[in-house]
């Protein structure tokens, strides 16, 4: 069972008196003091689950009333441009609001990720989907993507704490918008049963994703009826909760013990009966790594959780060499295996965070070397149109003048080709003048399907 007094010291455990490197040295102030509508909340109240869900920012208003004096106009009137074009509401809990810098927020990688601003946006690409993944066409039952051999994705929610303004998926979280509706759903157990038995009827199944939406707001009766049902079920080995809770309302492990009872009972029973209960979540910089994040993962220790992060490349938020390592160092310090780092799907809204495949390629090799590499993330495109994560150098051709790189997927869908474009705004000049001649570009696209299906036939 979750013991709630359960804590552990961010101070170096050795006799010797030097400090901490920089990458395991985290904030530990009580830094949502400079947000003017919490200046007299104490560190007590802030650590409480309840408080952040009940003070979460959730409008403009809300963000010129919780700033106050700090307000600026025109960066209020950027993000009122922004939500109009934006696919994603506004949710941000109060500890990622108050780790936003908000002196020059324009350049902040947390704001960038939560807050669009309309002065950001660029020209949507062409071939931009909705769902680029396309896990609509991989969907066996309403909640449940079945697309590789082994492994299945459970989505019994569509409600997030936060929500992202690169998420994947946009076309049903986050609520309606300006420019996109949408029909969210919360937990109705009532509709998980046929999902349940399509995996007891598909032995092959010994993986399952819960997702949604984010596990974070499952109940803890919830926790216990998936886990459970998932892990009595004799193919499945491993389940993993999804959640971007850790990084977002560390709080929660915390100070919510009725949840984490329930994860510690569902972690404990995958144990009895030699099965993987993992939790998966979602760091993109460091940054988001706190004092409260050693908190939530003393606690997750505690009943011997594992947990993984996946993080998406994102421009001005971890383009570089300098903030992956560090952020990876210092995750894996706070025993967060990094996992996954995605170049960024191909949905609307979002071509000012994609990257090329030529910069993901070039940081997944100077990151390889540079730190253990169990500790050192697999950089993985996962290809539009259901081709799944293929390792980023694995490509079976790029075209950097147009940016169009050719994937194969021979265990998800063998004798297909996929095809990935980088952001046109990031092409050289010649690229973006055949991007501009539609003929030119069809046949330049053409060619790179032909050549790429004959090397992936090699694959079948």
């Amino acid at each position: 069972m979750f013991d709630p007094s359960f804590k552990i010291s961010n101070e170096p455990q050795s006799h010797c008196s030097i400090s901490l490197p920089e990458p395991y040295r985290f904030d530990d102030t009580e830094f949502w003091r400079a947000i003017p509508a919490w200046r007299d909340v104490d560190s007590e109240a802030f650590g409480e689950f309840r408080w952040q869900q009940r003070n979460s920012i959730t409008s403009l208003p809300r963000i010129s009333q919780v700033l106050g004096e700090i307000a600026n106009p025109s960066l209020l009137s950027d993000i009122k441009a922004g939500l109009l074009r934006a696919r994603m509401n506004i949710r941000l809990t109060p500890y990622v609001f108050s780790r936003i810098n908000w002196e020059f927020p324009e350049y902040d990688p947390l704001r960038r990720q939560f807050l669009p601003l309309g002065s950001e946006y660029k020209p949507e690409h062409p071939l931009a989907n909705d769902d680029s993944l396309d896990e609509e066409g991989s969907k066996v039952r309403p909640h449940l993507v079945h697309r590789y051999p082994d492994k299945a994705l459970f989505l019994p929610i569509t409600l997030c704490p936060v929500y992202c303004s690169f998420c994947t998926r946009s076309r049903v979280v986050g609520g309606s918008t300006a420019v996109k509706s949408k029909s969210t759903y919360g937990a109705k157990p009532s509709d998980w049963e046929e999902s349940f038995d399509y995996i007891r009827n598909h032995p092959q199944i010994e993986d399952v994703v819960i997702s949604g939406g984010d596990a974070l707001l499952l109940r803890a009766k919830h926790i216990r009826l998936i886990g459970k049902t998932l892990l009595d079920i004799p193919s499945i080995r491993r389940i993993r909760f999804a959640t971007k809770g850790v990084a977002i309302m560390p709080m929660k492990f915390t100070s919510d013990g009725e949840w984490m009872d329930a994860l510690a009972e569902v972690a404990t029973y995958g144990k009895r009966l030699m099965k993987e209960v993992a939790l998966h979540t979602h760091f993109n910089c460091d940054r988001e790594i706190s004092a409260w994040t050693t908190r939530a993962m003393s606690a997750l220790c505690e009943i011997g959780l594992i947990v993984r992060n996946q993080s998406v490349l994102i421009a001005g938020v971890n383009d570089n060499f300098s903030v992956l390592h560090q952020t990876f160092k210092g995750l894996s310090s706070q025993r967060i295996q990094p996992y996954y780092l995605y170049q960024h799907d191909m949905i609307p809204g979002c071509e000012h965070l994609r990257t090329t495949v030529h910069l993901a390629k070039s940081l997944s090799m100077k990151l390889q070397g540079s730190m253990t590499g169990f500790n050192t993330p697999r950089v993985v495109c996962d290809a539009p149109g259901g081709g799944g994560k293929r390792e980023i150098s694995s490509h079976l051709l790029y075209d950097r003048e147009i940016g169009v790189s050719a994937w194969s997927s021979p265990a998800a869908k063998p004798g297909k080709t996929f095809l990935y474009y980088d952001p046109i705004h990031l092409l050289e000049k010649e690229g973006k003048t055949i991007w501009n001649n539609p003929t030119e570009i069809k046949s330049r696209v053409a060619s790179i399907k032909s050549k790429a299906l004959d090397r992936a036939s090699a694959f079948v």
